[in-house]
């Protein structure tokens, strides 16, 4: 079959299965909710180490559950009821399938990212008020542009794990916890080496200032290798298993 029947027919199974169009939506209300919240509730504004398009972002940390949990389902849901049984007979070039399932992961993704991020930082610059004032444009656009492939990134770094794993839930166990609670408590326990965890380092593209190893697309691109690894494990999963 040739690239673009594939890339159609997993398009339309991303866009009639509710859950996964739900779980954009979530992102995008999730992280613009905490974006203003976040930004409302701001107090160290004169702090010399505030940095007001980090909290106009940082929706994001919680809202990225949502764009994990939508690339991990995109994928486990072929494991259920013989599902990928019946891709690989349809597409029996199990690498040409998964490519084409990579790829409708990462525009929708991208795309909602972009939106989301923008919706944020208009949120969250509203509730900070004069204390985002000092913002530049060039500032503002490589935290929207960032935030839209952070999120694009970390939900590859899920399919990849949740076609390693064949399984969602074991994907959302592992990796919910390890980006809301582990990350935080190893980046504390270790210092620069917290710098090249896939959310750490992708995170400092959010960020007006920064310090450390890495810069805001250096660490993007960590995430991204993270992710390339992930997918790639995933793929080899997927052609050697059965289906």
């Amino acid at each position: 079959m040739e690239v673009t029947p594939v890339l159609r027919s997993e398009w339309l199974k991303v866009r009639t299965l509710r859950s996964l169009p739900g779980a954009l939506l979530a992102l995008f209300a999730a992280t613009t909710a905490f974006s203003a919240l976040a930004g409302a509730s701001a107090s160290d504004v004169s702090d010399p180490g505030f940095d007001p398009l980090f909290t106009a972002l940082s929706g994001v940390i919680p809202g990225q559950i949502a764009a994990v949990t939508f690339g991990a389902m995109a994928v486990s849901s072929e494991f259920h009821r013989g599902g990928l049984r019946l891709s690989l007979a349809a597409v029996p070039r199990r690498g040409r399938w998964f490519a084409a399932k990579a790829a409708v992961i990462a525009v929708p993704a991208l795309l909602a990212g972009l939106v989301t991020a923008f919706a944020a930082l208009l949120v969250g610059r509203a509730a900070l008020g004069a204390a985002a004032d000092g913002l530049s444009a060039g500032e503002q656009v490589r935290g929207v542009v960032g935030c839209g492939v952070y999120l694009m990134l970390m939900a590859l770094f899920a399919a990849g794990i949740a076609a390693l794993l064949r399984s969602g839930v074991a994907t959302l166990s592992l990796l919910v916890p390890f980006i809301l609670v582990v990350s935080f408590v190893i980046g504390d326990a270790t210092g620069t080496v917290a710098d090249f965890l896939p959310d750490k380092a992708g995170q400092l593209v959010l960020r007006e200032t920064y310090d450390g190893t890495l810069g805001p697309w250096s660490g993007l691109a960590v995430t991204a290798l993270w992710s390339a690894a992930a997918l790639l494990a995933g793929a080899w999963r997927v052609r050697r298993a059965d289906a």
